[in-house]
């Protein structure tokens, strides 16, 4: 399967969510894609499996994660201590491409996975272009001196949210992975109970 390219605001509207952040379009027509879009809004029973399908669809879409990306996540995630959902959401803030956008460096996660592939990016002094490298509290990410006038940077930067477990120096475009977050301070609706129990079948 390739990695989704298309319409964000199709996807948005399929999930009933602007999963990809503030989406205008999705506010004019928060209903289904398709000619039968707006019959859907009146809602449509789903099964237990669907509802933990979706979910976790969802999920792979609003990081930008392949199905077998995402399966290993989680299989990661069921091998460390602690709950397994959360444990899944943490790895996958945890990684660069994520904190890329977090920090504000990148306008979404997908023109973060681009800067990162494109080596405009550094982790601890050294070029980093693998989008799903595991970052550690305590790592620095940086951009590379050459790139720091991109004007997609710089205009993410002026408008960037800041966030608690980051550090992030404007000036020299430089920032820090202080702590992994909690749960509650992530602020994406995510249920990830519902992708333990698809995952637990």
């Amino acid at each position: 399967m390739a990695r989704y390219t298309g319409p964000t605001t199709k996807i948005a509207r399929k999930f009933g969510e602007a999963i990809y952040g503030p989406d205008k379009y999705f506010e004019k027509r928060d209903y289904a894609p398709g000619q039968h879009g707006p019959a859907h809004k009146r809602g449509k029973k789903s099964t237990e499996y669907g509802a933990q399908l979706k979910e976790k669809q969802k999920v792979k879409y609003m990081y930008g994660v392949l199905e077998r990306q995402f399966r290993n996540t989680y299989e990661k995630a069921s091998r460390m201590a602690g709950q397994k959902g959360e444990n899944l959401i943490f790895l996958l803030e945890s990684r660069l491409d994520n904190l890329v956008y977090r920090l504000g460096i990148a306008p979404t996660r997908a023109a973060a996975r681009q800067l990162v592939l494109h080596k405009h990016i550094t982790l601890n002094g050294s070029v980093c272009n693998i989008p799903s490298a595991n970052v550690k509290p305590g790592d620095v990410i940086a951009v590379r001196e050459r790139s720091k006038s991109l004007e997609v940077i710089q205009a993410s930067v002026a408008s960037a949210k800041r966030y608690a477990w980051l550090e992030f120096d404007a000036k020299n475009l430089t920032g820090k992975y202080l702590n992994v977050p909690t749960r509650e301070e992530i602020p994406e609706t995510i249920n990830e109970q519902l992708i333990v129990d698809l995952y637990s079948k």
